[in-house]
């Protein structure tokens, strides 16, 4: 199985930034849609961005859109989501994940698989 691993988590200021990566092992990451999304405490898991497998097509929840970034580099097996003018509300765990049928508007966590284990982003006002 591909395997993901989450970083770049950490404590910001309201406005601030922050560069979230999720790195794969495997040799068939290029086959899949890859997925971010966020889990606030007692909440559940909440779709943020996707994007296609060629890097030709992104989506992005009404929340974050304009502000966060979701790119991906196929060579490296790497995925990140450059998170810009962060808001407390953006407080999570952030999670990236597989979605094998390479739909890019699928925003059901149910459709995606190999979860990684998550970086915490907190974000002070």
């Amino acid at each position: 199985q591909v395997q993901l691993v989450e970083s770049g988590g950490g404590l910001v200021q309201a406005g601030g930034s922050l560069r979230l990566s999720c790195a794969a092992s495997g040799r068939t990451f290029r086959s899949y849609a890859m997925g971010w999304f966020r889990q606030a405490a007692v909440k559940e898991r909440e779709f943020v961005a996707t994007i296609n497998r060629n890097a030709r097509d992104t989506y992005y929840s009404d929340s974050v859109k304009g502000r966060f970034t979701i790119t991906r580099d196929n060579a490296k097996n790497t995925v990140d989501l450059q998170m810009n003018r962060l808001k407390p509300e953006d407080t999570a765990v952030y999670y990236c994940a597989l979605q094998p049928l390479g739909i890019v508007q699928e925003t059901s966590p149910r459709r995606y698989v190999n979860w990684g284990q998550g970086t915490q982003v907190t974000v002070s006002s």
